[in-house]
């Protein structure tokens, strides 16, 4: 599938998927979801009952983390965490194609707190990275948010950004692993320690499993116990040891890499071109110049016993960068609806009242 942008519109993006990436998704029985802050959005990614590709676009200012549950779809955006909920009842189709229809159905408002990734602990309690106050975050009815728990390196929590706190790794409903930039302890210190001395945490004990990293982000454990996460400096998808925390590569992706999910064997990854200035003089850079490629912005779908890039997503135009994904399992092909619309508006559910 390719959606050409019109010529007219200088924020046009054309989004092109491989040959056989709707049949990957129906083979396995899933559906994505990614964001994207620079542009403002949320896609939905699915097969439609003709087989080709469906891309749903909702603006959410600045829209980052997302943590997915059975019907349910949490996202970070600029100064609220907005719950989505599908409001489809067993059997329902919306608009004749969509087996999942979520809309918004609550913003906690927690200021600009640069919220990165989420999780969901048992009792339904959202945890957050709070990157601008360097700590692990959860929601309060009273105040912008709860602080959880910090990095021992960091000495107090201020709205900093010191070490550049990103990623979260959730085992069984409990966090287990963080990646922050650096162990920096002054305010924007990571940005000096970008190339080297990225740090994979243990939590809650605060035990630092490897500094041999480069702009760490999007820990995840996999079926035996190790931790995949994006060695996004140096472009790599990576296998660390939580023991020893040895660091096995395991594919080389041609960007900068952010969000992370894992399925069936697979990393979906997203990849995003390095801003200028901002990345400059990272692994990255010259790994890209070795392979003589130019980066991309997309998802990439990726066999971590191979280290093939079997699938992917690409965008072009506008839009430069992408965030977080997640992966929807037996989610077919799923849509939204977006705050401040007509449709939401005209979008009402509720169950009846008992006979």
């Amino acid at each position: 599938m390719t959606t050409e942008p019109s010529t007219l519109d200088p924020k046009a993006t054309e989004l092109q998927v491989s040959r056989g990436f709707g049949g990957w998704l129906t083979q396995h029985r899933l559906s994505l979801a990614f964001s994207c802050y620079q542009s403002g959005q949320l896609f939905l990614v699915g097969v439609l009952p003709d087989g080709s590709v469906s891309f749903n676009q909702q603006n959410f200012t600045r829209a980052m983390g997302l943590c997915w549950q059975q019907d349910r779809l949490y996202l970070g955006g600029l100064d609220q965490l907005w719950r989505l909920e599908n409001m489809l009842r067993p059997g329902e189709v919306g608009n004749g194609a969509f087996d999942q229809v979520l809309v918004p159905r609550n913003a906690q408002t927690t200021g600009d707190v640069d919220i990165h990734e989420l999780g969901v602990d048992p009792d339904g309690h959202v945890l957050f990275v709070n990157t601008r106050y360097s700590c692990l975050a959860t929601l309060d009815v009273r105040h912008s948010f709860r602080p959880v728990w910090k990095p021992p390196f960091i000495t107090r929590l201020a709205p900093e950004d010191r070490c550049h706190l990103n990623g979260l790794a959730m085992v069984a409903g409990q966090p287990r692993y963080l990646t922050a930039v650096s162990r920096s302890d002054i305010v924007t210190g990571w940005r000096a320690r970008r190339e080297q001395g990225g740090v994979l945490i243990e939590y809650p004990s605060g035990r630092i499993v490897t500094d041999q990293l480069s702009m760490p982000h999007s820990p995840r454990v996999d079926a035996d116990g190790s931790v995949i996460l994006l060695d996004s400096g140096r472009g790599w998808i990576v296998r660390v040891d939580p023991v020893t925390g040895t660091r096995t590569d395991i594919a080389f992706c041609p960007g900068f890499l952010r969000g992370l999910a894992l399925h069936d064997g697979h990393a979906i990854v997203t990849v995003s071109k390095p801003r200028k200035g901002n990345f400059a003089g990272l692994d990255l850079d010259d790994a890209l110049a070795a392979r003589d490629a130019d980066p991309w912005c997309g998802v990439l779908i990726v066999n971590l016993a191979t280290g093939d890039i079997v699938e992917w997503i690409r965008l072009e135009g506008f839009i430069t960068e992408v965030f977080d994904v997640v992966a929807m399992p037996g989610v077919r092909c799923p849509m939204a609806i977006g705050p401040g619309t007509l449709e939401l508006q005209s979008t009402i559910s509720f169950d009846p009242l008992p006979e």
